[in-house]
């Protein structure tokens, strides 16, 4: 659901980075906090706990430019990946705009990518939400591991919608900010149609 800030002139929009636990959410967050020009972004918020990178969210504004006269405004989150955060999780998705699903390409991490995609599914449900109708993007992160799933596997169990999807390393950046671009678009997008 996006802010309209009409004193500031800005849409505010929220896209959310969902996954399991390690799977790289925050390192894509990280990776594009790093490379956006600082005039351009706010403060990177990140709260750790022992068992989990990432307690709340990462948060991060940023300029990708105008609707109808007023500054398009994104904040990025992630998730915590642990089951046991689950409130968390809900939180965090109130008033979601898109949602990238961030997949471990590992072979033994598939089972924990059904159950957190499941947990999205559900999360969104409850909220009034249908993943299929929200701007989605699916990125098959750590690609460069040798023991990543072949990506018809990836797609066949994890992307049945044929959801727009990438390719990833996000310690490399490889596809991260592909991703973003397309969920932004898609954002973007469905904003223009709603008005």
């Amino acid at each position: 659901m996006t802010f309209i800030n009409y004193a500031a002139r800005e849409i505010n929009c929220k896209i959310v980075y969902y996954g399991p636990g390690l799977c790289g959410k925050t390192t894509n967050l990280q990776y594009i906090y790093d490379r956006t020009n600082p005039s351009a972004k706010g403060k990177l918020i990140s709260l750790a706990t022992e068992t989990d990178r990432t307690l709340f969210f990462d948060f991060l504004p940023l300029d990708l430019g105008t609707v109808k006269g007023f500054k398009t405004r994104f904040h990025l989150y992630t998730v915590p990946g642990q089951v046991f955060y689950d409130a968390s999780r809900k939180l965090i998705l109130k008033g979601v705009d898109g949602v990238v699903f961030v997949a471990d390409s590992q072979i033994e991490r598939m089972e924990a990518n059904i159950e957190s995609l499941e947990n999205l599914r559900l999360n969104l449900t409850e909220q009034g939400y249908n993943l299929d109708k929200l701007p989605y993007v699916v990125q098959y992160n750590k690609r460069d591991l040798p023991n990543a799933a072949p990506l018809d596997q990836l797609r066949e169990v994890l992307n049945p919608t044929k959801a727009p999807e990438f390719e990833a390393c996000a310690t490399s950046g490889a596809g991260v900010f592909d991703t973003l671009k397309a969920v932004a678009k898609s954002v973007l997008t469905e904003l223009r149609r709603g008005q």
